[in-house]
């Protein structure tokens, strides 16, 4: 920025937001001494450190321990740097919420002048001072406290991407760190000019949900260094040669350093990028000897709409931003039911589900015998006592039904709220009538493949893997809509009414338009499973499909428009497990025994459930065969481990196992097609 005394200049402003016990500040103030004895020498390093780093030197903290700790750690630098403060100096360390704009008021507050007159002099400091460095390591957390007016409406900025609002329901932009760089970004567009330097979690780099605060720092700053860190143990990172990859710190989310320039006079954006990956140590090494100006960075070009921050191969972004996204195709979508209780509200025996939640209704038995019995906790939403009172009064033995759990996996469910933390009822209606709904997911991690899935029952949220991991969260979308009745509850007896498509009703039309004929809900539902289905789609968008919910090419030619649905239709009946094809199954289980699943094993296309009894006429690529973060024959296994199967158990098996085996077949036909599809756009 042309200041050649750097941070030893007057005119240099600085502040750590999350002052923690101020290593960031001891460093900035020891690198500024540095800078001022080398260019003027020790003489007037005193009156430096009192007129200067004192006056300009900023922090803030909201915990009192570190605010303690920070103060004293700044007494004994100074003292080591050679200056002792008098009695009515301070480093200017406020205890104060950063986000928050509101400043205590002491009348509210009887006796606590001294916190009263630390927020007024903070409130300074945020409203008034123009700061030109930022620094430090903002604290990191998805379920954020601050919630204050002004941040809540600051964070608004960054839902907009290219002056749209995103329209998104589940977001991750109210972690704390995001809204620490909201306000730095904020303090430093207020100051006209200035530098940013963060080390945060590094998912906002390229997660879509950050698409607009990716975009807002585009336009804030000329230049964005960008060096991730990586050493995400969540998502399994390694690095690109296989080998181990360990974060910086003691902690699962990896994390990346940026730091953000920007200039009184606009400058043309310059934005670039480098990542390390490997052990600590070696990371260490590399940050100890390398600095901005001999890192070999590689350029990006942030592009609409995503506008990520890492590499990515966008060579066909142009043509896949002309499909229609899944979930405007299916405007009523919504997150498959989270029971918060899974062992205790759902079970593949219906009996023993029965008697669990007949204990449940049972006022004789305390509340502590279920809690224990069943290991149950109330919690902010789950009140034992008021909902076993509330469940016992009702008619809740009809409240039994089928839930898809895993992949082609379903489980019996309690399907009430007084024992599912979050139901869905508004989407999960419409499934427990005549209908059938397609799955779909937007991954959070590189591990893990796109994936669909559909259903006739309602869905669980982990369908294709752990959300925690980075598989994404189950999405589904019924395809069709049934009105509202006066019913009593969900499943007493009613008229259905008349349902209704869940389609945009403009792609009817589009359709109609191009075919000169009108189509069905059916026909357009099972074209787009067999396009999602189609191997050349997905290898072909796999760097889009892994980032966002996916998008379908229609066709314009009708012919092949109805043939894809009749292999689409053929795909669904597969995974329904209601083909005829699966009538005459390739899989046996041709010994007798205990039938108890031990410890599932794969070998010579035979797959072992115990020492003596077999699955066979199994092929590698279909034990193989993986739906999202889960590998489907070996899944279901595991999941009935000590169990002994049923006899329609065995006979599912041997369906999944044909269904995987000619789904395999089927997805080579459809790839004949959808080169066409693509042509015929």
């Amino acid at each position: 920025m042309n200041i050649s005394d750097g941070l030893a200049s007057k005119n240099v402003t600085l502040l750590d937001p999350a002052g923690g016990t101020l290593s960031f500040l001891a460093k900035a103030i020891e690198t500024a001494v540095e800078e001022f004895e080398s260019k003027y020498g020790k003489g007037a390093v005193k009156t430096f450190l009192k007129d200067q780093i004192l006056q300009n030197f900023y922090s803030f903290e909201l915990m009192m321990a570190p605010y303690a700790i920070g103060h004293m750690k700044m007494s004994f630098l100074l003292e080591e740097l050679g200056y002792r403060m008098e009695d009515d100096e301070r480093v200017k360390y406020y205890l104060t919420n950063t986000l928050e704009m509101k400043e205590l008021d002491e009348s509210k507050f009887p006796g606590m002048s001294s916190l009263s007159h630390e927020s007024h002099e903070a409130g300074k400091v945020k409203k008034q001072v123009p700061i030109l460095v930022v620094l430090g390591n903002p604290p990191y957390s998805g379920i954020s406290s601050n919630k204050g007016e002004w941040i809540t409406e600051q964070i608004e900025t960054y839902k907009y991407v290219d002056g749209e609002h995103f329209k998104e329901r589940k977001h991750w932009l109210q972690d704390d760190y995001v809204k620490f760089i909201r306000f730095s970004q904020w303090k430093i567009d207020e100051a006209g000019e200035g530098v940013l330097g963060f080390i945060t979690n590094h998912s906002y780099l390229d997660n879509p949900t950050f698409r607009g605060m990716r975009q807002s720092l585009m336009n804030s700053f000329d230049e964005i260094y960008i060096l991730d860190l990586h050493g995400n143990s969540q998502k399994k990172e390694k690095a690109p040669d296989g080998s181990k990859d360990e974060n910086v710190f003691d902690i699962q989310q990896g994390v990346s350093i940026a730091f953000l320039i920007k200039h009184k006079k606009a400058k043309a954006k310059s934005i670039v990028h480098n990542e390390i990956f490997g052990l600590r140590d070696i990371k260490y090494d590399w940050l100890n000897n390398h600095s901005i100006k001999n890192v070999k960075w590689g350029k990006l070009e942030p592009k609409s709409p995503y506008y990520f921050l890492i590499p990515k191969d966008e060579k066909h972004i142009a043509g896949y931003n002309k499909f229609i996204p899944l979930q405007v195709i299916f405007p009523m979508n919504n997150v498959g039911i989270v029971t918060a209780r899974d062992n205790f509200a759902t079970d593949y025996d219906l009996d023993k589900l029965t008697r669990r939640v007949r204990d449940f209704t049972n006022l004789k038995k305390t509340d502590d015998e279920i809690k224990v019995t069943y290991k149950l906790k109330d919690t902010s939403t789950f009140k034992l006592n008021k909902f076993r009172k509330q469940l016992s009064k009702e008619e809740w033995d009809n409240y039994f039904i089928k839930i898809l759990y895993r992949p082609f996996d379903e489980k019996n469910i309690i399907y009430t709220k007084w024992i599912i933390e979050r139901p869905i009822y508004e989407t999960m209606r419409h499934m427990l009538e005549e209908n059938i709904g397609i799955l779909f997911t937007r991954p959070q991690s590189p591990k893990y493949e796109f994936s669909t899935l559909l259903t006739n029952n309602v869905i669980d949220q982990c369908i294709v893997g752990n959300k925690s991991a980075g598989a994404g969260i189950s999405y589904i979308a019924p395809l069709f809509l049934y009105p509202e009745t006066d019913k009593k509850d969900l499943f007493s007896e009613h008229e259905t009414g008349e349902k209704k498509p869940n389609i945009k009703p403009e792609l009817f039309e589009e359709l109609k338009k191009n075919f000169k004929k009108e189509v069905t809900p059916e026909e357009i539902f099972y074209y787009i499973y067999a396009v999602l289905y189609s191997n050349t789609y997905r290898t072909k968008y796999a760097e889009f499909l892994k980032i966002d919910f996916p998008r379908v090419p229609f066709t314009k030619d009708y012919k092949l428009f109805i043939q894809l649905g009749k292999l689409g239709k053929q795909l669904a009946d597969l995974h329904l497990l209601k083909s005829k094809d699966l009538e005459k199954t390739i899989s046996k289980f041709p010994i007798d025994g205990n039938k108890k699943v031990e410890k599932p094993k794969y070998e010579n296309e035979k797959v072992w459930i115990n020492k003596e009894q077999y699955f066979d006429g199994i092929k590698e690529e279909v034990w193989q065969y993986q739906i999202g973060g889960y590998q489907v024959c070996e899944k279901w296994l595991k999941d009935r481990k000590e169990r002994t199967l049923t006899l329609d158990e065995i006979k599912t098996y041997c369906k999944i196992v044909t269904s995987l085996s000619k789904t395999i077949d089927l997805q080579n036909e459809i790839d004949k097609y959808f080169e066409e599809v693509e042509k015929t756009v």
